[in-house]
């Protein structure tokens, strides 16, 4: 496991409650060292205890000749991190990811990262789903979604980090699950500003109903297929993130609805918010496809833009009267 934020240490976690060896790497030894001694992760996880099964690797090397990769890294660390692992990656090596996000200078999806720094001969796969660390590392019930073009990666990485607690389902279309993950940060920075404003039950709904059409349309714009964004990595994930307060993106949200600075809500936050970066790939994204997203808009205007919060929600409200599904629409014209 590369990445001993809070995801990296509740998979690695998760990997070892279900029987599987583990070596836990990050890019901080002293961090390593407090973890390897105290046997919790106290600054991203605390309170949760690492199992036997699970080894703390400080040397890089050492932890990538696993025959099993899974990479848990911020989406703005993943390209370095691949490039890292390129000179030492073992042949036959499986890889995956927990990462999400549009690559911020490039616009690509992470297998898209993985294919232009790895090449297309390494077996890859990408984890995503409804799942909040902390709950993971409890071991409270979980399901997430393990998508790969190679079925028996998929297969075998679902085995893997399934048990009696945690079950993994497997799908092929990893654009889907990537967009799903990429998308759903962003309109939970919307529904947190939303229910900041006290806008009520009603906003969010609608919020989350309209942010699943805006991400199933770039979905299919970028080659997914639409039922993905029915399962556990796209409405799944999208209803987590925007409804409960574990979320950082809609803490994020929730603060600058208050009238919080960016810099102030990041500080209080105290980890990485990915949907901050995550709302400005994704207008370049949205833009380059000529897809429509316009809550996704608005939140990017309101962080890069300086667009006021009323002036945000009058935007929406005020869009001209249209069908509700896009088939509809089409059909309409």
């Amino acid at each position: 496991m590369l990445g001993a934020g809070s995801w990296g240490t509740a998979l690695a976690i998760q990997f070892a409650r279900a029987g599987r060896p583990v070596l836990l790497w990050g890019r901080d030894p002293a961090a390593l060292a407090a973890m390897a001694g105290r046997r919790t992760n106290e600054r991203y996880l605390p309170g949760a205890v690492l199992p036997p099964g699970l080894v703390i690797e400080a040397d890089f090397a050492v932890a990538v000749r696993a025959p099993d990769i899974v990479l848990a890294v911020p989406s703005q660390a993943f390209r370095s991190t691949l490039e890292q692992l390129r000179p030492v990656l073992r042949q036959g090596t499986r890889l995956a990811w927990a990462t999400k996000g549009f690559e911020q200078d490039t616009g690509l999806l992470p297998h898209a990262v993985a294919a232009a720094v790895l090449g297309r001969d390494v077996p890859t796969a990408v984890l995503s789903g409804p799942t909040f660390a902390s709950e993971v590392a409890r071991g409270l019930p979980t399901a997430l979604t393990v998508a790969s073009t190679d079925a028996a990666h998929a297969h075998h990485l679902a085995t893997s980090i399934s048990s009696e607690r945690f079950r993994a389902y497997t799908s092929d279309d990893i654009i889907g699950v990537e967009v799903g993950g990429a998308v759903k940060n962003v309109l939970a920075i919307a529904t947190g500003i939303a229910d900041g404003m006290g806008f009520g039950a009603n906003t969010r709904s609608a919020l989350i109903t309209r942010g699943l059409a805006e991400m199933t349309r770039l979905g299919l714009a970028l080659g997914a297929r639409p039922d993905t964004f029915m399962g556990l990595a796209g409405l799944g994930d999208l209803v987590l993130t925007c409804t409960d307060d574990q979320s950082r993106n809609r803490r994020f949200g929730l603060a600058i609805a208050r009238g919080a600075s960016a810099a102030q809500a990041h500080a209080t936050i105290g980890q990485v918010v990915e949907g901050v970066r995550a709302a400005r790939a994704l207008h370049g994204v949205a833009a380059a496809h000529a897809v429509d997203m316009p809550i996704a808009a608005e939140v990017h205007a309101v962080l890069y833009e300086q667009r006021p919060l009323q002036d945000a929600v009058a935007n929406l409200m005020q869009r001209s009267v249209r069908a509700e599904t896009d088939a509809e629409a089409e059909r309409s014209r």
